[in-house]
C-alpha cells in the first residue's frame, strides 16, 4: 500500500508530488486562525490556495477538517508521508506521530546538509554575500555574469501592463463566508478584507511569473531598492507569498530569469538582484533558520525593550502623518504587502529607532504580511532589520535618517515634515529617531564605521539631549 503524501498549506505546488496517481491528504485546522490575530487577506488566501489544490486533486485528495492538525491524523489510516515541514513546531509534531514519514524538504534548491558542512568549514561570520557565491559556484548559477550593483535614486510609476488578474471564484466566495463566520464567533484579523490579489493556485502563480519575467524584470534593477507612493509595485514581482505557499519552484524561476539574461531580454544588472533575493537571501533564510534555530533569538544587542504599540499592530495608518510611514502601513493594511525597502527602510527603520522588541515584531511581520512565515521572518527581523541577533545575518543596524528616505523615494516632497529637520515641530520623525537611536546605542555602535562617523558629527551635548527629550515626548504615538 502506497503511503499518502500529506500536502502542507504551504505545499501546493506540483513538485511536492512524485506522480499523478499519489493519493494526497489535505488538512484545514481551525488551530492555525485562533493562535494571533491573522490579516485577513492573509487568512483567505491560506484557505482558498487549500480548498483550491483540493478541488484540483479531486478524488486523490483526503481532505480532513478538524480543531487541530493532531486530531485530524488520528483520523487517517494507513502509512502517511510528508516533506519536510517550514516550521520547527510543526517538524516537531510531525516526528512525534506514529507511521508519519518525513521526506527531506523540497521547494529550496540547496538542501540542510550542504549549508550546514558549508557553515561547519567557513571561518568567521555567515553572510549572504558569501553563501550566495558559493551556492552559484555549486549549482552553476550566473557563473559567467559579472555581479553589478543595483543603480539607486529615485523612480517614476512604471509603465508596463498590470499583472494578470486573479479572479475569484465560488471557493473564494465560500472562503469568505466562512472567515465572516469565524470573526462573528471571536476569531481575531487585522488589516481590510478585499477581493483576493495573490495566486491561489500553480497555473495562476505560473502566469504572474511568465509576465514579470516579460514586463517587469527587464527594470527590476533599476526600481528594486526605491519606494514610490505613486506606484506600490514598481518592478517587484509580487511572487513571495507564491512561492512560500510553495506554488512555485524557485528553480525554474531563476533557470528562467537567467535565460532572459542570456536571450537579450533583460540586462544582467536588472536578473542578478532578481536572483540574489531569490536564490541568495530567499535560501541563506531558509537555511540559517534550520542551522541557528533556536539560538538566533538571543539576547537584543541593541537597546530595543519596548513594545510594539496598538495603532502599529492594528495597521492604523489613518493615524500616522508621516507619509512614508502612512503609506507602507496603508500598503500592509490594504494589501497585507510591502516591497522589500518599504519593509527595511520606512517599517523595520522605524520600529529599530524607537527601540521596539524585536522578537514582538517578528511575530507583526509574519502575521501582517501575505508572505510571513516563521523562518522567513525570523533571520530578516531579529538580523537584518533590527540587528539584534549579534551580528549572525548582517553587519550593521539598518538604520537611515529621513535624507536617505527622500534620495530613494518620492515621499518627502508631500510631507509635511522635513527631512533635513532634526529638532522641532517639522522635524522629520525618522531624522529625528535616527539622532536618538544612535546617542542611545553609542557606545555598542562603536565598532560600525558608518555609523561611528555619524556619531562624530553628532557630539554636542545639548543638541543631544535636546534630540533625546523631543524622541522621548513623541513616545509610542503615531508621528
Amino acid at each position: 500500500m502506497s503511503a499518502r503524501r500529506w500536502l502542507l498549506a504551504d505545499q501546493l505546488g506540483p513538485h511536492f508530488l512524485d506522480d499523478d496517481r499519489q493519493p494526497v491528504l489535505l488538512i484545514e485546522a481551525r488551530e492555525v486562525f485562533a493562535q494571533a490575530p491573522l490579516h485577513r487577506q492573509k487568512a483567505h488566501l491560506l484557505l482558498s490556495a487549500l480548498r483550491h489544490r483540493a478541488a484540483e486533486l479531486g478524488d486523490r485528495a483526503l481532505v480532513l477538517r478538524a480543531g487541530t492538525v493532531r486530531e485530524a491524523l488520528a483520523r487517517v489510516r494507513g502509512p502517511v508521508e510528508v516533506c519536510h515541514p517550514t516550521s520547527r513546531n510543526l517538524l516537531a509534531l510531525t516526528r512525534s506521530v506514529p507511521g508519519l514519514t518525513v521526506l527531506p524538504p523540497r521547494g529550496f534548491v540547496t538542501d540542510l546538509a550542504e549549508f550546514a558542512d558549508w557553515a561547519d568549514r567557513w571561518r568567521g561570520p555567515l553572510r549572504m554575500a558569501d553563501w550566495y557565491r558559493h551556492a552559484c559556484r555549486r549549482h552553476g548559477v550566473l557563473v559567467d555574469g559579472p555581479r553589478r550593483d543595483r543603480p539607486g535614486g529615485r523612480a517614476e510609476p512604471l509603465d508596463v501592463p498590470p499583472p494578470p488578474p486573479v479572479v475569484e471564484d465560488e471557493i473564494d466566495a465560500e472562503v469568505r463566508r466562512d472567515l465572516d463566520r469565524w470573526a462573528a464567533d471571536g476569531a481575531r484579523f487585522v488589516g481590510r478584507d478585499a477581493p483576493r490579489r495573490y495566486p491561489a493556485t500553480h497555473a495562476e502563480a505560473q502566469a504572474r511569473l511568465a509576465h514579470f519575467l516579460r514586463h517587469r524584470l527587464p527594470e527590476h534593477g533599476r526600481y528594486a531598492g526605491v519606494m514610490s507612493a505613486d506606484d506600490p509595485l514598481l518592478a517587484h514581482s509580487l511572487l513571495s507569498s507564491s512561492f512560500n505557499l510553495g506554488l512555485l519552484d524557485p528553480e525554474p524561476a531563476i533557470r528562467a530569469a537567467e535565460r532572459a539574461w542570456r536571450e537579450g531580454a533583460a540586462p544582467l544588472s536588472s536578473v542578478e538582484p532578481f536572483v540574489r533575493q531569490l536564490f541568495g537571501w530567499r535560501e541563506f533564510l531558509w537555511q540559517l533558520y534550520w542551522y541557528l534555530e533556536p539560538r538566533l533569538r538571543g539576547p537584543d544587542r541593541l537597546a530595543a525593550t519596548e513594545p510594539v504599540p496598538e495603532w502599529f499592530r492594528e495597521l492604523d495608518a489613518d493615524a500616522v502623518e508621516a507619509r512614508c510611514l502612512a503609506d507602507a502601513l496603508a500598503g500592509v493594511r490594504d494589501r497585507a504587502w510591502a516591497h522589500q525597502p518599504q519593509r527595511l527602510l520606512v517599517l523595520g527603520n522605524y520600529a529599530l529607532q524607537r527601540g521596539w522588541r524585536p522578537a514582538a515584531l517578528v511575530d507583526w511581520f509574519r502575521d501582517s504580511f501575505v508572505d510571513g512565515a516563521d523562518w522567513v521572518m525570523n533571520a530578516t527581523v531579529i538580523g537584518m532589520s533590527q540587528d539584534a541577533d549579534l551580528a549572525r545575518v548582517d553587519t550593521r543596524p539598518y538604520a537611515v535618517d529621513g535624507s536617505y528616505i527622500d534620495e530613494v523615494s518620492d515621499y518627502c516632497a508631500g510631507c509635511r515634515y522635513q527631512p533635513e529637520r532634526v529638532l522641532g515641530d517639522a522635524a522629520c520623525p525618522y531624522s529625528g529617531g535616527f539622532e536618538a537611536f544612535l546617542h542611545r546605542n553609542r557606545e555598542r555602535l562603536a565598532g560600525d564605521p558608518r555609523l561611528a562617523a555619524e556619531l562624530a558629527d553628532r557630539t554636542d551635548p545639548q543638541r543631544r539631549e535636546a534630540v533625546l527629550a523631543q524622541e522621548e515626548k513623541r513616545g509610542a504615538n503615531p508621528p
